[in-house]
């Protein structure tokens, strides 16, 4: 992977203290609560090298997704109704369902695939994530591509 310029999509608590922190002080600096980076890394308790040296690797997902389209995958069970929460809770954020197409279910679980179109109207894409996840029957949703 060296040299290679690719993205990653990780959830938050996977990533290292000191790169939430870099996204906090960029949001502080972005809503200028702050006046100056010296300022937001020390709201945040980072250095100012550790600031400069990820501040332009690591953003919120939700930030640079508009106008995307993302390719989500699912495994969920086999039962009424379920695929239509899901779809509820990617409507709820405002998101625009490109394709669904649904196995057929294996020992009662099924695995979905959806592409959807984020639009500016859309919300925040990790929350609407989580709360497909939150869908009781729903065992994971995954990012398989952004486009």
């Amino acid at each position: 992977m060296e040299g290679s310029t690719g993205y990653f999509v990780v959830k938050q608590r996977a990533l290292p203290e000191v790169l939430l922190k870099v996204v906090e002080a960029n949001r502080l600096i972005d809503t200028q609560k702050v006046a100056s980076v010296q300022e937001a890394v020390d709201k945040v308790g980072i250095s100012r090298s550790s600031y400069y040296k990820y501040k332009d690797d690591i953003f919120p997902f939700h930030d640079s997704a508009e106008g995307m389209t993302l390719t989500l995958a699912c495994q969920m069970n086999d039962e009424p109704g379920l695929l239509s929460d899901v779809l509820k809770a990617v409507a709820s954020f405002g998101a625009n369902i490109l394709t669904i197409h649904q196995s057929i279910p294996i020992n009662g679980i099924a695995s979905l695939s959806l592409s959807i179109q984020i639009l500016a109207t859309t919300g925040d894409v990790s929350e609407m994530i989580m709360a497909m996840e939150r869908c009781e029957g729903v065992h994971n949703v995954k990012v398989l591509a952004r486009e």
